[in-house]
């Protein structure tokens, strides 16, 4: 079995390339899985001298077989070997270069079977002794490349060359062999370092310079973002430092230039496909299916959501546009295509891996608690479109030649536009909810003492959240609206409906309660938290306009009038003289003891009850007790001034004039504080 196929990640088998014999009229396989012989036993000797004595040994044994075939032993046309030594791969290579010149200008230029032997004997020698050194693939001096890949790109043009020339089917059939086989053993040499490289992007020691990240063996990832950021950082550092790039793309460009694209293609997307991976895990992200998602309380989904936001955001604007410059980069010029390939590729497994989550997140109970992160979610992928179309866009020029590549992106465009159309749906059906939630909101049981009710505070608190969204949820109303579409701001027109929900609600409750003035007290309260939770809150303010703010101010001074005039007005009537007290200028005393009696037995009945009533807002209870003193207290003392001489000093006043002007301050002083008490036992 070939060693390679025994690398991870990497395939078993090559498909044939074809040569062609005759000057092109017909057409051979040769099998790029060629068997090698004797050379596979030799790959696995271990490193170091035994392995290039082997080789040397073979070498040797070639070169005398070559001399008996030429006649004589004297030097020949391989004579580069430097007198029947190791192969000296310099003036090999020059040959070689002005056979494949010939070609590619039709000259007759020939080479001989010594030279492709032993041609491909130095080849193989440099890649055997290539194994385990560091610095194999470090560029020459100008920039040019190392000499092992300059060997291995020489040796993929000859054999390519051979296939279409009359030396490859016919006097050199067995030199041709040799060469196609050592060619593989190259290219196996080539997948392997090119694997390793890009699953550990140290930085390789350069000639005398220092082993920069050598103590750095982890995988390669992503850099995961700040923890400030949400994610959504616009930088990373690079996954691999410039030098390793450097050597990635020259092995990918040899390995491309000879056929192996399919090999390079799949060995990059894995590798840093398991790197974007490990990078979202970093984030807290871990893959789950639709039907663990589904069965999950809203608590850990909740929690979810967060942490899967957070990741497609990072992966959107900052582990794409990584891959992106690491495939341009790596995968430049004449394969740049090959590059656009894998980065297509890998944007649409990652992408859309991450988005199947929406779709279990859509399919469970909708409910008005899931709104906002469902929110968040529908932001996270409305925003992901621009950047999905700008690396289109920057494919563009190349989208017609390579559609595939092109297709791949535009198919991640395109589901992201339905994962966007879905979860907007969702949460419009979401908040089309709380409309349901107020209607069946029907409760039969007054709220104690008038006091704000919890439906009330509920949906004021659940605006006040939705309105944090509103530009969002204009978009979404205005994508699923399902009204006359003549609004001119969809969101604000269901906000409106909402409230007036919400108001007929709490008038119908309003009437649960018995006595006239405690219904004006609970719309007052209700009515005042609404007003207070639009006023503290800028968005839903701008959302509702100062029209209906002016509108529920006007409400509730009604109410305010209507319980004053409802709890008041009797005890008001009782302290004027209404042509009953007084006949002819004289005073009814027995009238007038009725009269105190009465007023004293009001103000009881009031402290021991409205001292029960709540009013929560400090301000509106200040003010309900100020505009009730007002009226109250003068009146009060009006009417002690004219009728209490009346009574003898003594025990007769005490029974009759129980309450001073100021104790009527002092009662009035303690309502609306939820403490039901009476009169009698205060003044105990």
């Amino acid at each position: 079995m070939d060693s390679r196929s025994q690398a991870p990640y990497k395939s078993s088998s090559f498909s044939p390339a074809t040569t062609r014999d005759d000057g092109g009229s017909r057409t051979r396989e040769v099998d790029r899985n060629f068997s090698l012989g004797t050379l596979r036993d030799k790959r696995d000797v271990p490193h170091g001298g035994s392995r290039e004595q082997s080789i040397k040994e073979e070498d040797e044994q070639e070169e005398g077989d070559h001399g008996a075939r030429g006649g004589g032993g004297g030097e020949g046309p391989d004579s580069g070997a430097g007198g029947g030594g190791e192969p000296d791969l310099a003036p090999l290579s020059a040959e070689v270069d002005a056979f494949l010149a010939g070609k590619d200008e039709d000259a007759p230029v020939s080479v001989t079977e010594a030279t492709l032997e032993r041609f491909a004997s130095a080849v193989e020698l440099l890649v055997a002794r290539s194994e385990g050194v560091e610095d194999k693939w470090a560029a020459e001096a100008g920039g040019e490349p190392s000499a092992l890949l300059d060997a291995i790109t020489r040796i993929a043009a000859l054999s390519s060359a051979l296939g279409k020339s009359p030396e490859g089917g016919g006097k050199h059939a067995a030199a041709v062999n040799r060469v196609t086989a050592v060619l593989h053993r190259a290219m196996a040499f080539l997948e392997e370092e090119f694997h390793g490289l890009l699953e550990d992007p140290r930085v390789p020691k350069t000639g005398g310079g220092e082993q920069g990240g050598a103590h750095e063996p982890d995988r390669c990832v992503l850099a995961p973002p700040p923890a400030s950021d949400g994610g959504s950082g616009k930088e990373s550092a690079p996954p691999y430092p410039a030098e390793t790039v450097d050597r990635l793309r020259a092995m990918a460009d040899a390995m491309v230039a000879t056929g192996y694209v399919t090999e390079c293609s799949q060995m990059f997307l894995v590798a840093r496909r398991n790197a974007f991976d490990a990078t979202l895990q970093g984030l807290g992200y871990e893959k789950s299916n639709i039907d663990d998602v589904v069965k999950m309380t809203w608590e850990a989904l909740e929690a979810m959501i967060v942490t899967w936001t957070k990741a497609f955001r990072h992966a959107i604007n900052v582990g794409l546009s990584t891959e992106h410059d690491l495939c341009t980069r790596v995968f430049a010029g004449r394969h740049a295509a090959v590059g656009r390939g894998i980065f297509a590729d890998l944007s649409r497994c990652v992408m859309l891996h991450m988005l199947s989550f929406t779709e279990a997140v859509a399919m469970t109970k909708r409910a008005a608690e899931k709104l906002f992160k469902v929110l968040d979610m529908y932001e996270a992928v409305r925003d992901a479109s621009p950047v999905i179309e700008a690396f289109l866009s920057a494919d563009e020029p190349a989208a017609a030649e390579h559609h595939s590549h092109h297709s791949g992106l535009a198919e991640l465009k395109s589901e992201i536009a339905a994962v966007r159309s879905r979860l907007g749906e969702s949460a419009a059906a979401i908040f089309r909810e709380l409309e349901s939630s107020i209607r069946a909101d029907a409760g039969k049981q007054p709220v104690p003492g008038g006091a704000v009710h919890p439906l009330t505070r509920y949906v004021m608190n659940y605006l006040k959240y939705a309105c944090e969204y509103n530009s969002t949820l204009e978009q979404v109303f205005r994508e699923h609206h399902h009204g006359n579409g003549d609004d001119s701001n969809p969101f604000a027109a269901q906000l409106m409906e909402v409230m007036e929900l919400l108001h007929g609600n709490l008038e119908t409750k309003s009437r649960l309660y018995k006595d006239p003035s405690l219904s004006n007290i609970f719309l007052m309260n209700n009515g005042r938290y609404m007003l207070q939770k639009i006023r503290g809150s800028p968005e839903t303010n701008a959302m509702l306009g100062e029209a209906w703010a002016r509108k529920q101010s006007t409400n509730l001074r009604q109410y305010h009038k209507n319980y004053q005039r409802e709890a008041w007005s009797r005890v008001l009537g009782l302290l004027r003289d209404d042509g009953v007290l007084t006949v002819k200028g004289h005073v009814q005393k027995p009238v007038l003891k009725e009269r105190f009696k009465q007023f004293n037995a009001a103000m009881d009945e009031i402290h021991r009850t409205q001292g029960a009533w709540v009013v929560s807002d400090e301000q509106l209870q200040s003010e309900l007790r100020v505009s009730i003193a007002a009226v109250v207290v003068p009146a009060y003392r009006s009417f002690l001034g004219r009728f209490a001489q009346h009574f003898s000093a003594g025990r007769q006043t005490e029974k009759y004039v129980k309450l001073s002007a100021e104790d009527v301050e002092t009662i009035i002083d303690e309502l609306f504080d939820g403490n039901a008490t009476s009169m009698t036992r205060r003044r105990t």
